[in-house]
C-alpha cells in the first residue's frame, strides 16, 4: 500500500506536493519522492525515510516546476532495500515519463516477459511498478506511431495496457511536455481520487490516494476516478477524462475502509469514519450475541484507527468507554513492518497501558482486525500485566485467512494466526478470554450503509475471492515459496529474479 499525488499548477508545486505527501504518511514509512516538471526537464529526489526526513531545504530547491508527482511508499515481501525501487520512476522513451503507482500486479511475470521478448524494453529492479510503467511506455509509443501525442492517443494507450494488465493499480504519471496523466485498474480496487483550486491564473488540479491530501492542500475535491477511467490534464489545466476499460466494475478494497485510509478521507463516496461507526455497531449486535454484557466492565480502543468502531460499540451497548491504551505517534505502524521480531518489539514501544483503567475490570479490547497475531498477543499481555481481571477481545473485521496479491503485506497463509483455527483457538494464542470477530457481510454492509452502489469488494483476505480471476493454488504456492529466497523463473529465457512475487513498491 502506498500513496500516490500528482498536481498540474501555476506557480511551483514542489511544496504543495510535500505538504501532501506528509498528509498521505500512513499509506508508506519506507521512502518517499518527488518529481517535478519544468520546460520539459524533470527533477527528482527520493530517499528511504519519512517524508520530514527525506527532504531537506537544499532537496526542495532541487525540485523546481508547476506540474509534479510524488510518491511515499509502503513495500510489500520480497522489497528490495535498494533506492533504486524508491519511486517515482523513469523512462526516457517515447516521451519521457515518470511514474508513482499504488497497488501489486498479478500477471508481472508475464509482462515483464513479454517485455522482454516482444517489447524489447529493460526491467532492472524488481518491481511491478516498473514494469507497469514500461507497458504504459510502450502503448503509448504505439498509440502515437512515435509521433506526438494528442488525447485520444494517451486514452487508446491506457485502453490497451488495461487489456494487457492485471491486478491493482493507480497511478499518477507525468509526460514530458504533455501534462499529468492519472487512472485507475478496472476493478476500482485501489482508490483514487481528484480535486480542483481555482487559481490567479487559471485552475490547478491534484490527483491523489486520499481526498485528505487535497482538502488539506487547499484544494476542492471534485470526484473519485472512476474504475477503468483515465484523467488527463495538460500543462495549461485542461482536464480531459475518459472510460478506458471495457467492462469496469467498482469493487473496491474493503480494506481500505477498516484499516489503512485515514477516517477524514472520503473514498468512492463513502465516509471512511462513518464506515468505521457503523461497523462498531455491527460488531456490538455480534457481542451482544456471544458474551456476557454483564461482564464486561470497560470497553478501550486499541488506537488509532478502531476508535471509532469501539466508540460506537460501546455507545450501542451502553457500556463505559475509556482510553486504557496511550499511542507513542513516533513509532510507525507495525502491521506494515518487516518481521515477527520487529514487529513484537514495535508494540511495547508504541503502546502503554494506563494501570489504574485496568486493574481488577473486566475489559473489552476493540481492534481493527487481527492479522499475524503479534500486536494482539502484546497487547492482552499489557492489559494483563496492568492488572485486568478478564480481557475479551473483538475485531471490527473478519478473520484473515487467506494471502493478499493487490498490494497488502500478508501474502502468505502460514503468516495468518486465523490458519487452521477456530476463533476458540486463536482466543488461546493471543491470551483472551473470549474473542469475537465481525461478520464478513456485516462488514461489507457497513460500507454499503453509505454508498449502496457498492455491490461487491474486494475481500479477498477474508473470503478468498479474488476479483482478478486469475489468481490459482499454483500461483498462491509460488507466492508462499517465495518468501523463503530466491526462485528462479522457469522461462524459456532463463532470466532469474529474486522472488516470485513481485517487489512492489506500492
Amino acid at each position: 500500500m502506498c500513496g500516490i499525488v500528482g498536481v498540474v499548477g501555476r506557480g511551483p508545486v514542489n511544496q504543495l506536493l510535500y505538504d501532501s505527501l506528509l498528509l498521505l504518511q500512513h499509506r508508506g514509512q519506507d521512502a518517499a519522492g518527488i518529481a517535478t516538471a519544468q520546460e520539459n526537464h524533470f527533477n527528482m529526489f527520493k530517499a528511504h525515510g519519512l517524508v520530514r526526513d527525506v527532504f531537506r531545504t537544499r532537496n526542495m530547491r532541487s525540485l523546481p516546476g508547476t506540474s509534479g508527482i510524488g510518491q511515499v511508499r509502503y513495500p510489500t515481501a520480497g522489497s528490495s532495500i535498494s533506492e533504486e525501487e524508491a519511486q517515482p520512476f523513469y523512462v526516457n522513451a517515447p516521451f519521457g515519463i515518470m511514474f508513482a503507482h499504488n497497488g501489486n500486479l498479478t500477471n508481472w511475470r508475464e509482462l515483464r516477459e513479454s517485455l522482454f521478448r516482444i517489447d524489447r524494453r529493460h526491467i532492472n529492479t524488481n518491481s511491478d511498478s516498473e514494469v507497469l510503467l514500461n507497458v504504459l511506455a510502450h502503448e503509448l509509443q504505439s498509440s502515437a506511431n512515435g509521433v506526438s501525442l494528442d488525447d485520444d492517443a494517451i486514452f487508446r494507450a491506457v485502453a490497451s495496457m488495461h487489456k494487457r494488465v492485471k491486478g491493482a493499480y493507480a497511478v499518477v504519471a507525468q509526460i514530458a511536455g504533455y501534462g499529468l496523466l492519472a487512472f485507475r485498474d478496472p476493478n476500482g480496487i485501489r482508490p483514487l481520487c481528484i480535486g480542483r483550486m481555482e487559481g490567479e491564473h487559471g485552475p490547478e488540479w491534484m490527483v491523489a490516494s486520499e481526498s485528505v491530501a487535497l482538502e488539506g492542500s487547499g484544494f476542492i475535491f471534485v470526484r473519485d476516478v472512476e474504475p477503468g477511467e483515465a484523467i488527463f490534464i495538460d500543462l495549461d489545466g485542461r482536464m480531459v477524462a475518459r472510460q478506458c476499460a471495457d467492462n469496469p466494475q467498482l469493487t473496491p478494497c474493503i480494506f481500505e475502509y477498516v484499516y489503512f485510509a485515514r477516517p477524514d478521507s472520503l473514498i468512492d463516496g463513502v465516509s471512511v469514519y462513518d464506515a468505521r461507526l457503523r461497523m462498531g455497531e455491527y460488531l456490538a449486535d455480534k457481542v451482544a450475541r456471544t458474551l456476557r454484557l454483564g461482564e464486561i466492565d470497560v470497553v478501550m480502543p486499541i488506537p488509532d484507527s478502531s476508535r471509532p468502531a469501539a466508540m460506537q460499540l460501546a455507545a450501542r451497548l451502553d457500556l463505559d468507554y475509556r482510553e486504557g491504551l496511550i499511542k507513542n505517534r513516533y513509532v510507525g505502524r507495525t502491521f506494515i513492518m518487516p518481521g515477527q521480531a520487529v514487529r513484537r518489539k514495535s508494540v511495547r514501544q508504541k503502546l502503554n497501558a494506563i494501570g489504574t483503567e485496568f486493574k481488577g475490570k473486566n475489559v473489552l479490547l476493540v481492534d481493527d482486525s487481527i492479522v499475524r497475531g503479534t500486536t494482539s498477543r502484546e497487547i492482552v499481555d499489557m492489559a494483563r500485566a496492568a492488572g485486568a481481571n478478564k480481557v475479551f477481545f473483538a475485531s471490527a473485521a473478519p478473520p484473515v485467512r487467506f494471502p493478499n496479491v493487490y498490494g497488502i503485506d500478508m501474502p502468505t497463509q502460514s503468516e495468518l494466526i486465523a490458519t487452521g483455527r477456530t476463533d476458540e483457538e486463536i482466543a488461546q494464542t493471543i491470551g483472551a478470554d473470549a474473542l469475537v470477530y465481525q461478520d464478513l457481510a456485516d462488514m461489507q454492509q457497513s460500507v454499503r450503509d453509505i454508498n449502496p452502489r457498492m455491490k461487491r469488494f474486494e475481500a479477498s483476505c477474508f473470503d478468498g475471492d479474488y476479483v482478478t480471476g486469475d489468481i490459482t493454488p499454483e500461483y498462491l504456492a509460488r507466492l508462499g515459496q517465495s518468501r523463503g529466497g530466491v526462485l528462479e523463473d522457469d522461462s524459456p529465457n532463463g532470466l532469474q529474479f529474486n522472488m516470485g512475487f513481485a517487489a512492489s513498491d506500492a
